[in-house]
């Protein structure tokens, strides 16, 4: 009798435990499976780096912007269940220690950023620039997308929407563009932001602000998120 009870207590121990092994993997299935984005691989692309600063203000450098900016982006979509992968995660280019010459460097940087998104398993791929201009007035954000796939228009129409609303400072809308090279070889659905000007000095402080940071990416998240889960047509 005695053994007996002691089998039957095993046996309700071990129900237990595949009770709680059970219900624990449930919940942490549920829990993934209702993430936006879980399953997505985005690659995000800090524009320029290294030697390359890119556009200049009177403080601040795109590289610097850049690199900020993407990196509250990547925050954004991991929160939602995205692997995110950057083209540099620090202050330098891709190109070779050994090339020589800034223009060199400069193409070697683009061609390995270029073959690092198409060699990755990325379902799409975003840049991030700043523009600058003589012509000091400018201002705001604009995304551009190459026509090559229909998802690229899309994607850039959401982003470009988040823009708008979220900073007003523009009412630009998405762009198909030409020649620049990243966009124009990647063989991957993405789009390429302009997230304001360095040579408005308005805009400039704005950058220093990371409350505006924070803004800037949310917003470029959010186009991301409304590009996999809003099924209406992008606002144009």
């Amino acid at each position: 009798m005695k053994k007996f009870k002691w089998i039957a207590f095993a046996a309700g121990f071990i129900l237990l435990l595949l009770l709680f092994k059970f219900q624990f993997s449930n919940n942490d299935s549920w829990e993934s499976w209702n993430l936006p984005l879980a399953g997505k691989v985005i690659y995000l692309d800090p524009g320029h780096g290294g030697p390359d600063g890119g556009a200049v203000g009177t403080k601040l450098l795109e590289k610097d912007v850049t690199l900020e900016i993407t990196k509250r982006v990547r925050d954004y979509l991991q929160e939602q269940g995205a692997l995110v992968l950057l083209t540099r995660e620090k202050d330098i280019d891709l190109s070779s220690m050994g090339t020589k010459g800034y223009s060199r460097k400069k193409a070697e940087d683009l061609r390995n950023r270029v073959e690092m998104i198409n060699s990755s398993s990325a379902d799409m791929y975003l840049s991030l620039h700043l523009n600058a201009l003589p012509q000091r007035q400018w201002r705001g954000a604009q995304t551009f997308y190459d026509g090559k796939f229909e998802e690229n228009a899309k994607m850039a129409k959401f982003i470009q929407d988040e823009l708008r609303k979220n900073l007003e400072n523009t009412d630009r809308k998405a762009k198909p563009i030409h020649g620049i090279y990243l966009v124009k070889y990647t063989n991957k659905p993405g789009a390429l932001v302009e997230v304001g000007f360095l040579s408005n000095g308005e805009e400039e402080k704005l950058f220093t602000d990371p409350t505006y940071l924070d803004k800037v990416a949310g917003s470029v998240y959010k186009g991301i998120l409304r590009y996999y889960t809003d099924k209406s047509k992008p606002p144009e």
